[in-house]
């Protein structure tokens, strides 16, 4: 009885299946380095993200954070994820940035909060 038991167990847990989204949801690639402009209340700077992808899970830095309010540092280290075409990044720490971003072939655009909100336009540099 006991192994009958453990059989269906064992078998049943294989036979698991994901959500249809889940199944049929196409992830985009960003890794690479993008490069745009941060807008915030009537002024734009460069700011460029260097993005590493594996799966849905996202690293990377956004650099030229000079020119940031507020901000002292050259680059801010990031984490995130991919979840079909949106990126959802925020700093390590979770501290202070987020950012989400809708992703189109080679441009991003999106908004974020560092203290005050902004909007974010991207490229990709071609390789």
């Amino acid at each position: 009885m006991w192994a009958l038991v453990a059989t269906a167990l064992v078998f049943g847990s294989g036979c698991a299946k994901q959500d249809w989204i889940d199944r049929t949801l196409v992830t985009v690639d960003v890794t690479g380095v993008w490069e745009g402009t941060q807008a915030r209340t009537g002024r734009t700077v460069p700011v460029v993200f260097v993005l590493q992808q594996q799966g849905p899970k996202v690293t990377g830095e956004i650099r030229n954070l000079g020119a940031w309010p507020n901000t002292s540092a050259d680059s801010i280290p990031i984490q995130g994820t991919v979840n079909g075409d949106t990126l959802s990044l925020r700093e390590v720490s979770g501290q202070t940035l987020r950012v989400v971003l809708q992703v189109n072939g080679d441009e991003m655009t999106g908004s974020g909060e560092l203290s005050t909100s902004f909007r974010v336009s991207l490229r990709r540099r071609p390789q």
